[in-house]
């Protein structure tokens, strides 16, 4: 069957302002335009905008979409075998969310006995699940799916003393780096300390630690305004003072 814009739209649940913005950019072009003017899909089309939903519910950029389904070696199988699996996992997290705010509730209601360690395995998935609604597309599309995944899987394995640990590296990482900022010196005692902390930092979370990715993230901090604005909020400049520091850590300071 063939499908115009209004009926292709009613068809998968989307806007046709969405299909049309799709054609302008590329990322899913209609068959043809009919002689009245008007845009038909086809088959190849709905299975195309069938992989694009699929992989925007796993909250991927369009840009990356298009670059994902226009390669030469897209296996359109594979991709939903793929997504598949992607949709189980995102379904198994949610409903142990789910069967944990469940179990609060029923404590909170006096009606079962929950010990700690319940609570803090819902608190470690709903810290990953907040960190994904707010900066999943950014990280996912800078470090790959494949490095996120397994940062996760590693913040669910935490102890809770490793996070006792981590979250006073933190709250370290933050008050050297606000004295750093006072003596206006990247280079100087306390801003390394304050690189070096918040490696320390970063490797409760990463597998692996490689001086690229610690000022790949440090850039982060600067380009992203949501983060310039967290280190910024009381000493603006903050944030790229803390990017020099680290670039001058890592050694990959541009000359």
């Amino acid at each position: 069957m063939e499908y115009t814009v209004q009926g292709l739209a009613k068809l998968a649940g989307v806007s046709t302002r969405a299909l049309r913005y799709y054609d302008e950019i590329g990322i899913l072009k209609p068959a043809r335009i009919n002689s009245s003017g008007y845009r038909i899909y086809g088959q190849a089309e709905i299975d195309r905008l069938q992989q694009i939903m699929l992989y925007r519910e796993l909250d991927i950029s369009l840009d990356k979409i298009k670059d994902l389904i226009s390669s030469p070696a897209f296996d359109g199988v594979a991709a939903l075998r793929e997504h598949r699996e992607r949709l189980l996992e995102k379904r198994s997290q949610l409903d142990a969310l789910i069967a944990n705010v469940e179990k609060t509730i029923a404590f909170a209601e006096g009606r079962i006995k929950m010990f700690d360690k319940e609570k803090f395995e819902g608190f470690k998935r709903k810290m990953i699940d907040d960190n994904e609604k707010k900066y999943g597309n950014e990280i996912r599309e800078k470090y790959g799916d494949d490095v996120v995944d397994r940062s996760n899987k590693k913040v669910m394995g935490m102890t809770r003393e490793d996070y006792d640990k981590v979250t006073k590296l933190g709250e370290q990482v933050k008050e050297k780096l606000s004295e750093a900022f006072k003596t206006g010196d990247p280079a100087g005692e306390s801003a390394q300390k304050a690189a070096e902390l918040h490696k320390q930092w970063l490797t409760y979370y990463w597998n692996e630690y490689s001086k690229e990715a610690h000022a790949g993230v440090a850039q982060m901090y600067v380009d992203d305004e949501r983060f310039r604005a967290y280190y910024d909020e009381k000493q603006p400049g903050t944030a790229e003072f803390f990017r020099h520091a680290i670039l001058i850590y890592t050694g990959l300071e541009r000359k």
